[in-house]
């Protein structure tokens, strides 16, 4: 191997790409739990489909155009690593062969997309769906990876590289763009059947939570592998991203509370993914008060974001801006706050004797990324729906996504009904007649209360 190569870094930066793709069917357990039972299967599928389209695009032109030399200005790499090619072996970057960087970035490549699809849960068509992932890769995320990522002493990206923007792990590139894509995409497709008339409560609780815990575990990779290193940079990343979630859930819980009067495992769930968000971009260039700091913060925030669908009336299904899009801006602008100049950074935030610099810098990046990401991701949903069409119809919503687009269903309800039948004989004798009505309603719980509305608060 050429000099300055190290295997721990090697071996270290791989291990985090395993970790970063976890992340993907992480996430597709936590969007599969909170839908209700007729469309598990649809959202299960539409993160998998990421992988396969993603990871065929990032070997033919997407690794090209993300970290290939700059072609225009800190805007889009070139081609000349089209399908992979003049990459050997012993190439480096850094300490490691560039063909591990590359296949770390391609797990966040995947998941980008893959967050975009809570925001249109119960209502899109598959092949539209995997027609969009392949264009907004294409036309967003990989120019934008260019953007942030990609370092070329003061000739690469535009923001990261030419202008300062810190992102450590991709609050920019992965979160604020696919948040508000998500956006952009619930604007086009229109609200689902029955919202802010039916609950549309999560069916699984228990899977968001495996999801939740899937996606923590996972997050490690993402954030403390983006040192590219097994360095004490990384070690802080990794502790700022445990102790910034931690304070993300309760921050959330404690909102909740206050606000609704319980503490449900959905707020939990949601404030450990809140806090993972705010601290990606962050985890590098703060101290473990910051990143508490930070974390609080986006927990209450983000727990407030999640009603402003319902006051301005577009349907975000599974609460992807409040989440992805706000978290991703707060851990973004924190920054030229809490950056302490001592870390993976040398930049200093306000309350570190920085003054404003950092801040407007991060304010930059927010903006840049979020206008351009909005703007085609609507075009691209637009030109979809017009060519193939985006959405299924009505009579197949209501009846359910699964059996439509994929003729399977996530659960045999009729097996579990004859199971009970034999096992319990009296239980159909017992059981309210269809013109009968049930003599009285059954109690919601303190905590039922507090989801429904959470749920179809205006």
């Amino acid at each position: 191997m050429p000099d300055g190569f190290s295997a721990g870094d090697t071996a270290f930066v791989l291990i985090s790409a395993a970790l970063v793709m976890v992340m993907t069917p992480g996430l597709a357990f936590f969007y599969g739990g909170m839908v209700r039972a007729k469309s598990t299967l649809n959202m299960l599928a539409m993160s998998f489909l990421s992988l396969g389209i993603v990871s065929v695009l990032w070997v033919l032109y997407g690794y090209s155009l993300s970290f290939g030399p700059d072609a225009f200005g800190g805007l889009i790499g070139n081609l000349d690593f089209l399908g992979m090619r003049g990459i050997g072996l012993n190439e480096l970057t850094g300490s490691i062969p560039i063909t591990a960087f590359a296949l770390f970035q391609l797990m966040f490549a995947i998941i980008t997309p893959a967050l975009i699809s809570g925001a249109i849960a119960d209502r899109a068509k598959f092949a539209a769906w995997g027609l969009f992932i392949a264009l907004w890769v294409s036309v967003v995320y990989f120019p934008v990876a260019h953007w942030v990522f990609f370092v070329d002493g003061g000739n690469g990206g535009w923001l990261g590289d030419r202008n300062g923007v810190i992102d450590f792990a991709g609050g920019t590139a992965v979160h604020i763009n696919a948040g508000v894509a998500g956006l952009a995409l619930c604007l086009v497709l229109g609200k689902r059947v029955g919202f802010k008339k039916d609950p549309m409560r999560p069916h699984s609780l228990p899977l968001v939570m495996l999801g939740s815990g899937l996606l923590w575990f996972g997050w490690f990779g993402f954030n403390a592998g983006s040192a590219l290193a097994a360095n004490g940079v990384a070690a802080m990343a990794a502790v700022n991203t445990q102790v910034a979630t931690g304070a993300a859930l309760v921050g959330w819980l404690v909102y909740e509370k206050l606000k609704h009067g319980a503490f449900t495992t959905l707020g939990a769930a949601s404030g450990a993914v809140a806090g993972l968000v705010a601290i990606t971009p962050a985890c590098g260039s703060v101290s473990p008060l910051g990143a508490v700091a930070i974390g609080l913060i986006a927990g209450a925030v983000c727990a407030a974001a999640v009603s402003l669908k319902y006051r301005w009336g577009f349907d975000d299904s599974l609460d992807v801006v409040g989440v992805h899009a706000v978290g991703g801006a707060i851990g973004s602008l924190l920054i030229g706050l809490f950056a302490t100049g001592g870390v993976g950074q040398t930049a200093k935030g306000l309350f570190y004797g920085g003054g404003w610099e950092q801040l407007g810098k991060q304010a930059l990046g927010v903006a840049a990324v979020g206008a351009y990401s909005f703007v085609m991701s609507w075009l691209l949903a637009k030109a979809v729906d017009i060519t193939v069409g985006f959405r299924v119809s009505e009579e197949v919503e209501v009846a359910g996504i699964d059996q439509a687009e994929h003729a399977e269903s996530a659960y045999d309800f009729s097996a579990v009904g004859a199971g009970l039948a034999r096992a319990l004989p009296g239980l159909a004798a017992a059981a309210p007649k269809p013109t009968e009505k049930p003599t009285e309603k059954p109690t919601e719980t303190t905590a039922e209360k507090a989801a429904q509305k959470t749920e179809v608060d205006a």
